[in-house]
């Protein structure tokens, strides 16, 4: 069954939605229900009679209804139909209105991958397909506001360091909020959001001195950078710029980066927020190539994310990574097939000291990144009341500290036994995010701040 009711209530948007799901989970509020083409759907009685539609590969459900919730309730009555098996859903032919729905899918997404046409008066001056002139000129004029921009940062660094970091736990917010404001003045948004996180560490533990002078000297590393960015390698480069804040079209990303087909195991998602937007992290690695990808979603004003995905579920498909020296971040360009659940062993590290060396390397080959995916086999959760810390220790006993203070959960699947955890590696601790334990796959986190 490539969908459980627990998987499908864990889509709901809140614990009302959920409620309301279970309750139309029931044929009786339906009409011509059927599934088949990769799809399901349904007609469900409420004030009116609301046409309801999931592509079941990626989930995607759409409902005439007018709320604003997603999935709504309708969309999760149907899934939970869906997860109950073939008798309350038959296989049956799309009717116009769901098979018109799958052609406009698939018509979008091979737009995706054709050729953007461009305006006659946007054509490419050069008769490679170059860019424009007033294309270069908009660039020019933003590389040399960046470049301003971080050279002002870089005089504001220097003052920062040679009147010494002691003074800054006592700084208002606004002291951290005016030098991101005016990144992002310099259009260098990335730049902004490392300062924005750089705030949060003055007078946040013990040792935030030494935390604090690392990330700056990473932020300095990142400028300096930026402007010898012509002698870079070119994958380095890609970094570069896009941590400065550049971004890449949809058909860049497929141009350059590497295109990764495999079984990919959906380990788990965390959450943040910040201001009015939410970021999302979805941790996947390649069962076959272990390959370990990130898939980031942002949400603004309450906005739902664009695509769900399952922590627990395998999927097949082909994932597009940007380009990069050490690539992590990926989008699905293709998905095939239905889900499954993630059984049996996960394809992680057998050590912590293997782990920590595959970090390593990839720091090497890119010194910004400040997280990734860890999946560690045959280890066990340790809770030391003492110092009030959890540890996630192999069998040789290397340890790794895990993030935060209610790991219960985690303690009760293992039975103390060994386990295999997957989770989100910040260089100090590890936010664990799903556990395998006897061959079954347990959600342990959906958000994180």
């Amino acid at each position: 069954m490539p969908l459980s009711s627990d998987q499908v209530v864990a889509l709901a948007p809140d614990a009302a939605s959920a409620a309301a799901g279970r309750k139309l989970a029931n044929a009786r509020h339906w009409k011509s229900l059927g599934q088949g083409a990769g799809a399901a759907w349904g007609e469900c009685q409420g004030s009116a009679l609301y046409q309801v539609r999931a592509e079941l590969a990626s989930l995607t459900v759409t409902c005439s209804c007018p709320s604003r919730k997603f999935p709504c309730k309708h969309g999760l009555g149907l899934l939970l139909l869906v997860a109950a098996g073939d008798r309350e859903v038959p296989a049956a032919e799309p009717p116009a209105w769901v098979a018109a729905w799958l052609a406009k899918r698939a018509a979008a997404g091979e737009a995706k991958h054709e050729p953007e046409a461009r305006p006659p008066a946007q054509k490419a001056d050069s008769a490679n397909g170059g860019p424009s002139a007033d294309q270069i000129k908009r660039q020019r004029q933003r590389e040399a506001l960046i470049v301003a921009g971080l050279d002002s940062l870089d005089r504001w660094l220097n003052d920062l360091v040679r009147t010494g970091l002691a003074a800054v736990e006592t700084q208002p917010a606004t002291f951290w909020k005016r030098q991101a404001a005016t990144m992002v003045d310099a259009q260098a948004p990335g730049i902004a959001a490392r300062l924005r996180h750089i705030a949060e560490i003055p007078g946040s533990a013990p040792g935030w001195p030494d935390q604090l002078l690392g990330e700056l000297g990473r932020l300095a590393l990142l400028t300096h950078a930026y402007r010898r960015a012509d002698g870079l390698a070119a994958p380095l480069r890609e970094d570069v710029r896009q941590l400065v804040g550049w971004t890449l079209k949809e058909d860049e990303i497929t141009a350059h980066g590497d295109l990764v087909s495999d079984d990919w195991l959906i380990l788990g998602q965390s959450i943040s927020d910040e201001e009015r937007v939410r970021t999302q992290r979805t941790w996947l690695i390649g069962h076959q190539t272990r390959r370990p990808a990130l898939i980031l979603q942002f949400a603004f004003g309450g906005a739902p994310f664009k695509e769900t995905f399952l922590p627990g579920t395998c999927q097949s498909g082909e994932l597009a990574f940007w380009p990069g020296a050490a690539p992590l971040r990926a989008r699905f360009e293709s998905r095939c097939g239905a889900m499954a659940p993630v059984t049996g062993t996960l394809p992680g590290a057998a050590s912590v000291e293997a782990f920590l060396a595959g970090v390593a390397a990839a720091l090497a080959r890119q010194p910004w990144q400040d997280r990734f995916l860890c999946v560690l086999t045959n280890v066990t959760p340790v809770y030391a009341p003492d110092g009030d810390h959890w540890h996630l220790r192999d069998s040789g006993g290397g340890a790794l500290r895990l993030a935060g203070a209610d790991h219960w959960k985690l303690l009760a699947v293992s039975g103390g036994a060994p386990v295999d955890v997957a989770g989100e590696w910040d260089g100090a601790a590890v936010l664990p995010l799903g556990v395998v334990a006897d061959g079954t796959f347990y959600q342990l986190r959906e958000e994180a701040t």
